[in-house]
């Protein structure tokens, strides 16, 4: 199963007055992990919403906040898909952070590999119900076939 995987750098603005990351500003995070996830696919937002009428909307997220994370850190989204229906696909999305002097540090989001993220500070775990949907209408309707294929190299094992 493959992992997609974006950096997150902590900027003054995704904090609050403490300099600890705004809780709402995960779901920023998480949705710039999905945007890219799909254009790593080969789809973009637009472009589904053009040519193939759909677009995706979120159902319900389920957030775990474990630890915080603060001003300056250098994070990763880790996006994999957990199951993939007619007309939804459920997402994991978490959020991790190399551990202090941890020799991964630098540029570690770019390179992380699995062996890195099991290393990592897990911060936050993200469960994200999306449901294809007719982009005038807004009623769901069938995931086309090739993004059920092209997500099915993300999507996690069943573990027994």
């Amino acid at each position: 199963m493959q992992k997609h995987i974006i950096p997150i750098r902590i900027y003054y603005e995704d904090t609050d007055a403490g300099g600890v990351v705004y809780h709402a500003n995960y779901l920023k995070f998480a949705e710039r992990g999905r945007t890219e996830f799909l254009r790593a696919t080969g789809f973009e937002n637009r472009k589904l919403s053009e040519d193939e009428g759909i677009i995706f909307v979120v159902r319900h997220i389920d957030i775990h906040y474990l630890k915080p994370a603060f001003l300056d850190d250098s994070l990763i989204m880790v996006s994999t898909i957990k199951e993939i229906k007619n007309s939804s696909f459920i997402m994991n999305q978490r959020v991790y952070r190399p551990k202090k002097n941890a020799e991964h540090s630098k540029n570690h989001a770019s390179k992380a590999q699995d062996e890195d993220i099991e290393s990592m500070e897990h911060l936050c775990d993200m469960h994200v119900v999306l449901v294809c949907v007719d982009a005038k209408k807004l009623t769901p309707v069938r995931l086309p076939e090739d993004v059920k294929t092209a997500f099915a190299a993300y999507t996690e094992e069943e573990k027994k």
